[in-house]
């Protein structure tokens, strides 16, 4: 039998892809989290900026505007969380194939280990058969000649 695990190179190549899935969802998780950051950012200006309640009209107008463009961006903050949340959901979804795929071959290698070790475990009762056979036909002759 032989004993080195011909698919050791794919097995490689499984572990690589699921290293390079888990890095891009760990980078998935931070653009996240920058993401809400900006959501927060956004909000406390939103607060910050409260409408003017006395001034001319124009001021009073311009404040609105200026509200108005806060919350636009406030809206395409949350957004792009949302976005980022879907990228993490689709990135998870890799990494899960591709344990899976890993998972399998491991298995495999797992088995062929086992059949080698069940092989040489056959070979080695053999060999201690063939000993014993050996022995018990040696000492047979000793008594045979001696007597």
């Amino acid at each position: 039998m032989n004993r080195f695990f011909r698919l050791s190179p794919v097995l490689r190549a499984r572990k690589a892809q699921e290293d390079a899935a888990k890095g891009a969802v760990i980078q998935s998780r931070a653009q996240i989290r920058e993401a809400q950051d900006l959501v927060r950012r956004k909000q406390l200006d939103l607060v910050g900026a409260e409408a003017p309640t006395e001034g001319t009209a124009r001021a009073i107008v311009a404040g609105l505007v200026a509200r108005q463009s806060l919350a636009g961006a406030l809206m395409s903050a949350h957004r792009m969380v949302e976005e980022a949340e879907e990228v993490e959901r689709e990135r998870m979804a890799v990494l899960a194939d591709a344990a899976k795929r890993r998972r399998a071959v491991e298995m495999m290698a797992e088995r062929h280990a086992e059949m080698v070790r069940a092989n040489d475990l056959r070979k080695d009762q053999a060999n201690l058969d063939e000993l014993a056979m050996t022995s018990k036909a040696r000492n047979a002759a000793r008594s045979g000649g001696a007597e």
